[in-house]
Formats: structure tokens, sequence, C-alpha cells
């Protein structure tokens, strides 16, 4: 069987950004020819690549578990996942390949963010967890409840979570239609398929779970997010990730205005642009006098009267409502200040050397990471680490792409002895906290020109 690549697989094996790869093709007349895919991202013979990078001395390595999806990456794509959910192999090589199935079909299958699931999870807490729209088991298998349930539309993303996640119970089918989680959970989390508007409305308007409202044709997401409620014990937690404008379309608002009168509703959380977390309890007791509206993942603390809310919009959107502007600033402003710039000077020429080089001669098992997340094993007797550090986060900042248009081993700086390594780590580790720094006080300034503009700050 022929393996191939792409030019994302090539830039992994060789440890260098995608654009590097297309540059190779550019200027080197002898850089293997495409031996399908398409004129966007063709495909290269892994062995005509293996070649080709150990002439030109770049290195590289071709582990197990990358040649076993060279190898899987001849199956046709729409078939890609029935190939992975097949595969006999051990757990640890199973995920490697998960991970490069989801990146393969990243907008296809749309995973929700590792530092979305962080916060999702950080949000909820309890031995049963629930996600009635599971894919291929990500936000189950990251979080720590003993029982997990999961249920997936799509049978091949089913069979994967079923792999990945041998002890849950992962139901198939359609979970507003045909919902298949007949227990309740301590916690229920949930990416639903957003903007779906063939989501069962016609089928479903006499639903039991429409507690606050039969969802509008256009409001899929608020008929998920009453069909998590309904999956959760009395109490229970509930975190869904929404659009946001869900928060403030108007069809929407008599469910909105129905989830606070009942106390439903704890906070909405902007997670990233256009995207927001809501957190609900199914209600017990008393509804609370406030919830949270938060522009960004932070402490749940009420800062919104839930009377404020229920006007002619209910609008829970949290750049429009959210109190912290006021409290970030007027907590900040006392402490802030910039760290100080670095002593530098003039310096005569010094001899150069190559990132590659000063690696490769000085092998190790101290981790050095660099901006992109690729990691860098050295011998901290032989190179400092904040030198390297350093070194790296100045290549990728001095081109305005960053990591995108630069083969970072070929970048050019100073060979010194350890002793000046370690003063230019801390210099170059001043910079670093006066970057630090000075994004803080871009916070800080946006902060304050919102709360002057509310009127709920004023010039002392």
């Amino acid at each position: 069987m022929d393996e191939t690549v792409n030019a994302g697989d090539i830039a992994r094996l060789a440890d260098v950004g995608r654009a590097a790869v297309s540059n190779w093709r550019r200027r080197f007349e002898d850089f293997p020819a495409p031996v399908g895919g398409t004129a966007s991202s063709p495909l290269y013979l892994l062995r005509d690549v293996e070649s080709w990078l150990r002439r030109n001395g770049k290195p590289f390595r071709v582990s197990p578990a990358e040649r076993l999806w060279t190898q899987l990456r001849t199956v046709d794509d729409l078939r890609l996942g029935e190939a992975l959910a097949a595969v006999d192999c051990d757990d640890e090589t199973f995920e490697f390949l998960h991970e490069r199935y989801l990146e393969a079909h990243s907008r296809l299958l749309n995973p929700t963010p590792p530092e979305v699931v962080e916060v999702v999870l950080a949000t909820t807490d309890g031995d049963t967890v629930i996600d009635p729209a599971c894919g291929t088991g990500g936000l189950l298998k990251a979080s720590g409840a003993r029982t997990k349930i999961g249920q997936e539309l799509d049978p091949v993303s089913a069979v994967i979570a079923r792999r990945r996640l041998p002890s849950a119970q992962i139901h198939t089918g359609d979970s507003l239609r045909h919902n298949g989680v007949r227990e309740k959970a301590d916690a229920v989390v949930c990416d639903p398929p957003w903007h779906d508007r063939a989501w069962g409305h016609e089928e479903l308007v006499g639903d039991a779970r429409w507690t606050y409202g039969l969802p509008p044709r256009g409001e899929p997401e608020l008929a998920w997010l009453q069909h998590c409620l309904s999956l959760a014990k009395p109490g229970g937690l509930v975190a869904v990730l929404m659009p946001s404008a869900a928060a403030s379309r108007r069809p929407g608002k008599r469910i909105r205005g129905n989830l606070l009168r009942a106390g439903a509703v704890r906070a909405v959380m902007t997670v990233q642009p256009g995207r927001d977390l809501w957190l609900l309890r199914n209600p017990v007791g008393r509804a609370p006098d406030h919830i949270a509206l938060l522009e960004a993942p932070g402490p749940i603390d009420p800062n919104t009267r839930v009377l404020d809310l229920l006007d002619d919009d209910v609008d829970l959107s949290p750049s429009r409502r959210s109190g912290t502007d006021v409290s970030a600033y007027l907590t900040a402003q006392p402490a802030f200040a910039l760290p100080a710039l670095p002593e530098l000077r003039v310096s005569a020429s010094v001899p150069m050397t190559t990132i590659g080089e000063l690696v490769r001669t000085s092998p190790g098992e101290h981790v050095v990471t660099s901006p992109t997340g690729a990691t860098y094993e050295i011998n901290p007797r032989k190179v400092d680490p904040d030198f390297l550090e350093g070194v790296l986060r100045a290549a990728f900042a001095r081109t305005p792409t960053g990591s995108t248009r630069l083969d970072v081993r070929r970048t050019q700086v100073p060979s010194l002895p350890l002793e000046e390594q370690r003063r230019y780590g801390e210099a170059f580790a001043q910079l670093k906290a006066l970057e630090a720094g000075v994004e803080d006080a871009a916070t800080l300034v946006r902060l304050g020109y919102n709360g002057l503009l509310s009127g709920q700050i004023r010039p002392a």
C-alpha cells in the first residue's frame, strides 16, 4: 500500500510550519510531485518525502502511529471515520489517530476546542454526566465523572465514541426526536449542532420537555437547552454552548424570560467570539435575584439583577449587560505597573549559529516549548532554557504571521557560551514580562473606556 501525506503531515514530521513546506515546494525543483489529493490539499508519497528530507538534511521522525495514520489516509475521505473505528490498536495510538481524524475533518466534525472543554467542565461536577450530542466523545472523555452517558446522531461518530469510552453508555440516534437516555444526571454538558432548522419543530409541538415554551422553528438551540434541562436531576447542573445571538434574538425572548423567572439560568459566559456558555440548574427552591453575565471565563459571581433583565428584550448578552468592566478596572488600577525594560547596549558582531544546530548539538531531557507548541529537548548544561525560549519567541515575533511563514530551525541566533546565554535569557525574560504587561495595559484601557462610556465610573 502506497502511504501518502499532505502538507500538514510533512510539517509535523519535519517540525516546521505549513508555510515552510509550501516554500520547499516553490524553491526546490526536486521536491516530490503530488500523486493525488486536490490543488489546495495535494498528497505526496511518504517514501518520496522521506527520501527528500534525508537528502536535504532535515530532521524528521515517522512514528508507528504516524505511519498507521498515513495508511488510513489512503481510504476515501467519506469512509475515513469507518476505517478509524475499525483500527485494531492500543488506546494511546487510537487517541493519536482520532486527533488526526479531527484535524482532517475539522469543518465537518466541528470539535469543541480544548480550551472551551476546560471551561465547560470547570463549571459542572457530579458522579453522573450526560452529553446528548456527544460527537466522538470529547466532552465525556475529559469529564471526571464516574458514570458517562452520551447520544450521537452520526453512527460512525457514535462507534468512535464507544471505542474511546468503553465504560460509557453511548446511544445512537436523534436526541430531540428519539431520546435514548432514560437516566437523570448530576450534570449535563452539550455542544449541540447549531442552526439546524430541521430539528423536528412540527413533530415535537406538544413535547413535555418544552417546560419553558415551544422553541420557535428558527431557535433549535433553545430546544437543545430545554432537552438538556430535562436530563438533569432536580438541582442538577447544565452547561450548553450556544451561539451568542441566542441570548438576544426576539423569537426566543419568551423562553428566556421563563427560564429567568423559574431560576433556571445561573450565568451566560462568552467563551469565544460568537460563542457563549449557558450555565443552568434544574430549578429547586427559590429563584435567585441575580445571575452572572460574563464577557470572559471566570468566577461565577452574580453581577446582574434578574428584574433588570425582564424587559421587552430579555437580552442576556454578556457584552451588553456585564458589570465586570467597572469592577475589573477599579480593582486592577491601583496595582497596575509595567515591568522595567532590560538594559541593552550596542554589541560588536558575534559568531552566529541556527536554532536547529543549537538543539541538535545539545540533546537532553529538559523540554522547551515554542510559541506554536513544538517542543525541543535540550541539555540545560549546554544550552540555557531561557535563552532558547527567548530566541524562539523572538524568531516568531519578527514575522507578521508568526509560525506560518517561518522555518524556525534555520533562524540565525548568536553562538554564545553558557554564561552569556544566561544573561541573554534574563533579558528575554524581562521582555516577555513587558510584553505581558503591555497586553494587560491594553485590557485596562478597554475597561476604562467601557466604564466611562457607560457612566458607571468617573474621574476622581
